[in-house]
């Protein structure tokens, strides 16, 4: 990292390629968005760090009004622990000795929930908990529709809410869903509803455990491509957008929310071979392509763009000249999730100078 710290101040320009960039006035503006969201619907903002996997960005979020930091891998939650950062829910089911392990070692430096769906895994957790003196917060995740992980509403929630109530080291804190089957519907009334509907589900079934007696304090739900909607639905607590920071091809153009573009990947073109043809030096290991394909800025009548393990071509609707060889030129991300972790460092720039360069830590992106 030494190397490139020292860029700090410089411009863009004296980035080697293919390097990945965040504008920083761009994110602010995504960032005061969601806030605002969270603050019209009084809910409180988790984001995903899922998506940038930097303990700086995330910092950052807590500065913006965040009151703590969801992941999606242990490994994350480790990373933010170690950051300094105390209040995370792991939004995923930990399964399995060698991780149970580290989430204990975990539990004992910071206040750590995780998602259950099954009674087996309560009872793991509930005994290594007691083992190692802890006590640890769960939410029940629940499947309003998505139909990947997850108990479905109503009575199977209260079912296993009350078999996390038989043990002491277990703290039922809440429940949380992904509404995600609802972000691709086209129309916005249909979106609305189907958002409705789903997270209607995970609230109901949170007052059919109070009914019961057991108290519900947390209901977490809404990524990126539904918080506009989430954040005012009543009931829900909090919610977990994160991606929407950055915003990207997918969240624009598939889950149509009006985020803004604010991380690209800065290439160079290294062959002109047709007039209608560039050839950069950005492909799929520089930025991913299954879930939004990323598009070139600044170039005018683009006809398509394809990318294979290491390039980026670029097919023009009519011959120009420009850019030419040696030239940069920055590509939209397709997909934050799956595109930072292809690199080592993010450059934070304003106004086209590097203002940070925040490590993407190795030990986070998998495990």
């Amino acid at each position: 990292m030494t190397g490139v710290t020292n860029l700090v101040g410089a411009s863009l320009d004296a980035l080697d390629t293919p390097s990945l960039i965040v504008d920083l006035d761009i994110m602010e503006r995504n960032v005061a968005r969601i806030v605002g969201a969270c603050a019209a619907g009084g809910v409180g903002w988790r984001p995903h760090c899922k998506s940038h996997k930097s303990p700086d960005i995330a910092r950052l979020q807590i500065a913006a009004g965040a009151i703590g930091i969801t992941c999606a891998k242990l490994s994350e939650a480790e990373m933010l622990v170690d950051a300094g950062i105390k209040d995370i829910l792991i939004a995923n089911q930990i399964v399995g000795a060698i991780k149970i392990e580290r989430l204990m070692r975990l539990r004992g430096r910071a206040d750590i929930a995780v998602a259950v769906d099954g009674a087996e895994n309560i009872v793991e957790l509930a005994r290594a908990a007691e083992a190692s003196g802890v006590r640890l917060r769960v939410l029940i995740e629940v499947d309003t529709g998505t139909e990947r992980a997850g108990v479905l509403s109503g009575e199977p929630v209260l079912a296993l809410a009350r078999i996390v109530g038989e043990y002491g080291s277990l703290h039922l804190a809440g429940l949380m869903t992904w509404e995600g089957h609802t972000t691709r519907i086209p129309d916005p009334d249909e979106k609305r509803s189907a958002i409705a509907q789903a997270v209607g589900a995970v609230v109901a079934s949170a007052q059919l455990c109070r009914d019961a007696g057991i108290p519900i304090g947390i209901v977490s739900c809404g990524g990126t491509g539904t918080f506009e909607t989430t954040a005012a639905i009543p009931g829900v607590t909090e919610i977990q957008a994160g991606g929407g920071i950055f915003g990207d091809v997918r969240y624009r153009t598939i889950y149509n929310v009006p985020v803004d573009y604010a991380l690209t990947v800065l290439s160079t073109v290294t062959s002109r071979p047709a007039p209608t043809r560039i050839i950069a030096d950005a492909g799929k290991k520089a930025m991913s392509t299954d879930a939004g394909v990323p598009f070139p800025l600044d170039v005018p009548e683009v006809e398509r763009a394809g990318f294979s393990a290491e390039h980026a071509k670029v097919e023009l609707k009519a011959p120009s000249a420009a850019p030419r060889v040696g030239e940069r030129i920055r590509f939209v991300v397709g997909y934050a999730d799956t595109t930072v972790h292809l690199h080592s460092e993010i450059f934070a720039a304003r106004r086209g100078r590097v203002e940070h360069v925040w490590p993407i830590p190795a030990a986070a992106r998998l495990r």
